[in-house]
């Protein structure tokens, strides 16, 4: 079967297709077709169904076959294998449900900025608000895609975020339910054959999440790290990227008003520089506090003609006058509100810049063990890329009443689905190549674990990222955590020194041994089971904390 061909014979015998529409009639289809709400400053608002309020990871799966599956971690609990008959009884249903709906809606975009490795997507669906959020996140086709390594190889994504899956059918192929029913939607890759599929998920972050994780496994065939990641410019021209999971404070310690906004989450580092896979953002809306995040507020919440605005805000509470409460979780706490990049005040326009002089890795540890600012050599940065670390807090699930470990390799680990040899040691090449500093920061706790300590005040994490990005942190003496195998400084100018060295802000120092090495432990109990299997350098191995 040819997935490409039967979509483009589809598109070519349905009665009505919308091909490229501009933005103001994306936004008018939208409003037309009653998918979303306009909210008293013009943007967009919608809901989805209980089980789209976030991605649904247990069905996001990729289609396994021998020509290629040695590019693919299979032993990760994130690639999910179907086989390709399949997909194509995926694929096929969704083109039968594509020809019974009205209005069919084709938009043609690339994901990167960077016009050298674009890569061209063919999105079509049903729904015009599927279309305006790719035109929010996804960029403009380039004159020069010709340039392109993936100049013809274009990736097509059938979208179908309301219909669903003729479950049964799928049994023993797709995943089983706790009910015993078989799963109804389902989110597929086939990178071969450059197609994927999205039946019954309504969230539009699996349109997004789809395509990031189609070129993390495209871009390092090519030569290309791809990294789940912020990205700024300062006024030297000099590049910093910062990776971290959510609560880490990506998104406000990238926000610099001294430092030009490359993107927020999704770059690639390729032979030139660095490049924003996006033309958009997808911000995490509860709680927002506009004095704290003033760029993301206002570019969701200005007032605008509706049919200019076309911010999109998911899943968020609304009342009867158009006005948001961001601090109603009922719904979800994962709203979300996606805008163009070019509604932030403080941005690179071309998204492009050169190599990075400093990586930041941020860590929200709550056990308060870490230092809020180290220095990584090589084999350390890739080891901490490796594991990506931080903390879940007790009250933030059910269930967890103390800080909690959490590991997500590369800072993204559901999005990363090729071999994680493949992604640290493009990281070491690239560091030592370049001469790149990466450094650890913790914007977690300080003078005990979360209960006991206090949260690192912003203030000074902000002076330890100064520092570590105008270079003052390079002459510093620096001690060694043997512990935790990092490099600490001395000083750091505007941080009170003490504060440096974790185990002098606890007034007890066994707990803090002891809760320094339950927190090691963890480490070296993850490192074993995520990659005792993998083939891992002896000398990234020896950095883990625990060995």
């Amino acid at each position: 079967m040819n997935p490409k061909k039967y979509l483009l014979e589809a598109l070519q015998n349905h009665r009505r297709v919308l091909t490229n529409l501009s933005r103001r009639d994306m936004i008018e289809m939208v409003i037309k077709n009653r998918e979303a709400l306009v909210s008293a400053g013009g943007a967009l608002a919608t809901w989805t169904p209980p089980e789209s309020t976030g991605r649904s990871p247990k069905d996001t799966v990729i289609v396994k076959r021998p020509e290629s599956e040695e590019h693919i971690d299979w032993t990760s609990p994130n690639n999910i294998p179907i086989t390709e008959e399949t997909f194509d009884m995926i694929f096929n249903e969704a083109l039968e449900k594509l020809a019974g709906v009205e209005e069919v809606y084709e938009t043609d975009r690339v994901i990167g900025a960077d016009a050298t490795y674009a890569l061209p997507v063919k999105l079509v669906t049903n729904h015009a608000l599927t279309s305006l959020f790719a035109d929010n996140m996804f960029r403009p086709v380039p004159e020069n895609i010709g340039r392109s390594v993936f100049s013809g190889k274009d990736f097509f994504l059938l979208s179908l975020p309301y219909h669903k899956l003729d479950a049964e059918k799928y049994r023993g192929r797709l995943r089983d339910l706790p009910d015993g029913r078989v799963s109804d939607l389902v989110v597929a890759m086939d990178m071969d054959r450059r197609v994927g599929v999205i039946v019954g998920s309504a969230y539009l972050g699996s349109v997004k999440k789809m395509m990031f994780t189609v070129m993390n496994y495209y871009l390092p065939l090519e030569g290309i790290l791809p990294l789940h990641c912020s990205a700024n410019e300062g006024i030297d021209g000099k590049t910093a990227l910062l990776l971290g999971l959510s609560g880490t404070g990506k998104t406000t310690l990238s926000a610099d008003p001294s430092r030009a906004l490359l993107g927020d989450d999704e770059h690639g580092w390729s032979e030139t520089g660095i490049a924003n896979f996006e033309n958009g953002c997808y911000a995490k809306m509860i709680d927002i506090d506009p004095e704290k995040e003033p760029d993301i507020y206002d570019a969701v919440m200005h007032p605008d003609d509706v049919y200019r605005h076309g911010a999109i805000v998911e899943n968020a509470m609304i009342y009867p006058n158009g006005r948001f409460d961001f601090h109603d979780d009922r719904i979800t706490p994962n709203s979300r509100a996606s805008y163009p990049l070019t509604y932030l005040k403080n941005i690179k326009e071309s998204s492009v810049a050169g190599h990075p002089s400093t990586i930041l890795f941020l860590t929200a540890d709550a056990y308060g063990v870490l230092p809020p600012v180290s220095r990584l050599n090589k084999d350390q940065a890739m080891l901490w890329f490796l594991m990506g670390y931080t903390s879940k807090l007790a009250g933030t699930e059910t269930g967890v009443t103390e800080p909690q470990a959490t590991f997500s390799r590369f800072f993204g680990q559901p999005f990363m689905p090729a071999k994680p040899a493949v992604y640290a040691a493009m990281l070491g090449e690239k560091m030592e190549k370049h001469k790149t500093r990466v450094y650890l920061i913790n914007t977690g706790w300080s003078g005990g674990a979360y209960g006991t300590g206090k949260r690192i005040d912003i203030t000074l994490t902000r002076k330890m990222v100064n520092a570590a990005l105008n270079g003052e942190l390079e002459g510093a003496e620096y001690i060694t955590d043997e512990r935790f195998h990092v490099d600490i400084p001395r000083t750091c100018k505007g941080v009170p020194a003490e504060m440096l060295v974790p185990e002098n802000t606890w007034s007890d120092k066994q707990a803090y041994t002891d809760t320094a090495d339950k927190l090691a432990r963890q480490f070296s109990d993850h490192f074993d089971r995520a990659y005792g299997n993998q083939d891992i350098s002896e000398s990234i191995v020896c950095q883990c904390p625990g060995k």
